[in-house]
């Protein structure tokens, strides 16, 4: 069955980097930065997850012929769209983030005017089976053409305080409680959730309420779904991976109650994995992880090994040879800044991530560098797979943490030669005693 998309497509931009100094002239953090990530916001977003889902998905949105929609359009790449042009320039939502934390939020584009659905846009619409309204607030939804072709489609609609009311007969409409209570009038919840399906004539209403969950109403007795109880670090995104999942249930005839338990179930492990910025990372993964995929295409052996790989050194060169012969490609799983930080120090590393990478992906025996943010790379190990996992130093193969969840998959570990005398810690001492 195929779903559409329909609604607003922004650009969200991440910009990570340490914030551990005042500006001296006023008393603003200094945010070094380290690395950008840009991924795609709003509708785009919906759709990418959907297309994640492994749903039949196409996005239906405007996007201008600018150098942000150019770089939306590349991170939408395997989504299949139908676009119309944009009056307005590309919306981008930057991020300033530190320890995986926002610092502040920059918003640029967007503006006076609103885009037309073109007719290729409408035909979009009729042909799908489902649609998921994802309302960002940027007028698309308001064409009166568009709204006529949605009446007559089973749809779910994530609306937005400055977005029009959805089409009446909508099969679930997912206002967060901000939203709810701000645009009913009422100050609880569920007051809201029953006044908005009245006056929206929708056969259901749920209103999201983060970490306590959702509470529905379907035109009977109310029904709350608890959440579970999860740590959060960054909520961007759980309302659109909880529209996603509800619609795709709905698509696949649950009952709406059922749906919306799905949905909030989704959206936390959505939120446990990163969120948004999660998601966006682990496809940027899988995206460079092809060459791996072309290996095990005509039956090559897939090397992995990992670590910090702060102040290359020979040590490190060898030790990244010797994998590279032991197979037909070898993938460098590398820890994040923030990982060497929290198992090296608050001075380490002395080379930044996206540094460390250029390095390492410019030897000739590296193939790709993956960068994982925990402590220990089994979560990545277990995404990618390989046939031998190496380890150089002062190890037992059968000793490593890593050897028995290798075993899992008929994998197995190997230790190369440890070169004594060559270590990033001791490069430091040296460099440190002649500053």
């Amino acid at each position: 069955m195929r779903l559409v998309v329909v609604g607003d497509s922004l650009l969200d931009v991440d910009v990570e980097g340490n914030a551990d100094r005042l500006c001296p002239d006023a008393p603003a953090p200094v945010l070094e930065v380290e690395a950008e990530h840009a991924r795609p916001g709003g509708a785009a977003l919906a759709a990418a997850l959907a297309h994640a889902d492994g749903l039949e998905v196409t996005l239906v949105s405007a996007i201008a012929e600018d150098a942000d929609g150019e770089r939306l359009r590349e991170r939408l790449a395997d989504v299949k769209g139908v676009y119309g042009p944009s009056p307005v320039p590309t919306p981008v939502k930057t991020r300033l983030r530190s320890g995986g934390h926002s610092l502040a939020r920059v918003d640029r584009g967007g503006g006076p005017g609103a885009p037309s659905a073109t007719d290729e846009m409408l035909d979009a619409v009729r042909g799908a089976d489902f649609v998921l309204v994802s309302d960002y607030g940027r007028g698309l939804v308001r064409d009166r053409r568009l709204r006529t072709a949605l009446r007559d489609k089973p749809l779910v609609w994530d609306p937005h305080p400055r977005g029009p009311a959805p089409v009446a007969g909508a099969r679930l409409v997912t206002p967060n409680k901000s939203e709810a209570t701000g645009l009913s009038g009422c100050e609880h919840p569920a007051d809201a959730a029953e006044a908005l399906r009245e006056r929206w004539s929708a056969r259901a209403v749920v209103v999201t309420l983060g970490a306590e969950g959702a509470l529905l109403a379907g035109g009977g007795a109310m029904t709350a779904v608890p959440a579970p109880r999860i740590p959060v670090v960054d909520p961007c995104g759980a309302g659109d991976r909880f529209a996603v999942t509800a619609a795709a249930r709905l698509m696949a005839g649950a009952a709406t109650d059922d749906a919306v338990t799905d949905a909030v179930l989704s959206a936390a492990e959505f939120l446990l994995r990163g969120g948004a910025g999660g998601f966006a990372a682990r496809a940027e993964a899988a995206e460079r992880l092809s060459t791996v995929d072309a290996v095990r295409a005509r039956g090559g052996t897939v090397v992995a090994t990992g670590g910090c790989f702060d102040l290359l050194h020979a040590g490190h060169v060898r030790t990244l040879e010797a994998a590279r012969a032991l197979g037909d490609c070898l993938v460098v799983c590398l820890n994040s800044d923030r990982s060497v930080r929290r198992l090296k120090g608050p001075d380490r590393p002395i080379t930044r991530e996206s540094d460390r990478v250029e390095v390492l992906r410019a030897l000739a025996c590296v193939d790709e560098v993956v960068v994982f943010e925990e402590d220990t790379p089994e979560r990545v190990l277990d995404r990618l797979r390989p046939d031998i996992w190496v380890k150089g130093g002062d190890y037992r193969a059968g000793s490593l943490p890593e050897a028995e969840l290798v075993r899992r998959w008929g994998g197995r570990t190997v230790v190369v030669p440890y070169h004594r005398g060559r270590s990033t810690t001791r490069l430091a001492d040296a460099l440190s005693r002649r500053g």
